[in-house]
């Protein structure tokens, strides 16, 4: 299970239409991803879920991918998330 800590560097963290692109992006990819603050982790692929960790600008998440093409989930999700 590969993970890997990243740091919001936009104003809003995942709010509203950023926690859209990071789930939507997150459904592409058929393994299990896991985002996680605080000790907290949600379902990525839910925008309910990841809504509900209350994520900040500035704030740091750890991505954690599980299954099928993990590696490859993980680098592209990070890269989604550094792009917000």
């Amino acid at each position: 299970m590969p993970e890997q800590t990243v740091k919001l560097t936009n104003d809003v963290g995942l709010h509203a239409r950023p926690a859209a692109v990071f789930s939507k992006a997150s459904a592409e990819f058929t393994c299990d991803v896991k985002v996680e603050k605080d000790g907290n982790d949600a379902n990525a692929k839910s925008i309910m879920s990841v809504l509900k960790l209350d994520v900040k600008g500035g704030d740091t998440v750890t991505l954690r991918t599980s299954g099928e093409n993990e590696d490859v989930a993980l680098t592209e999700l990070v890269k989604v998330v550094e792009s917000l």
